[in-house]
């Protein structure tokens, strides 16, 4: 199996748990974290929701750097609506990177750096395996939040106590 067909497959399975979680993102409580040194559930939510498009740069950019003015910057959003939106966006871009590239191109590195430090420098293909567990964490702390907050918690890879047990 190509790597591109084993990612885009794994970016299919995480669709549903990661749309239903930020569907289920109360509005007005974007400022809400449960301790001061978590993050802001409307920064948490919109990083969940745009996660995926991270892969359109591993694909088709060098390198990240964090110091550069026009580095990615996660930015809230003022409804679950446009939050939702914002997933879906970020899924194209994920799906057209993945599906338009190679695994011999997924084989080259790939940087991410703030100014002269660099912090990584791994195949793409590491670093994009590494974006499907990062967003796995984020949205398992989604859950906490949404739990949290009163909000109902989603299936993610079984059911939760929202949605029925076996």
């Amino acid at each position: 199996m190509k790597l591109t067909d084993l990612f885009l497959a794994e970016l299919e399975r995480e669709v549903a748990a990661t749309r239903n979680s930020v569907a289920r993102v109360p509005e007005g409580r974007n400022d809400w974290r449960p301790h001061e040194k978590s993050m802001k559930l409307g920064y948490l939510a919109a990083l969940v929701a745009t996660m995926p498009s991270w892969m359109e740069a591993i694909v088709n950019d060098d390198e990240i750097d964090f110091k550069s003015p026009h580095a990615y910057r996660t930015e809230e959003f003022a409804s679950t609506r446009e939050l939702v939106e914002a997933f879906d966006r970020s899924l194209d871009k994920a799906r057209k990177a993945l599906a338009g590239t190679t695994d011999e191109h997924l084989l080259t590195n790939w940087r991410l750096r703030a100014g002269e430090h660099i912090i990584s420098e791994t195949p793409r293909y590491i670093v994009i395996q590494d974006t499907f567990t990062h967003l796995a964490h984020h949205r398992g702390q989604l859950t906490v939040y949404l739990r949290l907050t009163g909000a109902s918690v989603p299936s993610i890879y079984g059911p939760s106590a929202d949605e029925g047990k076996f």
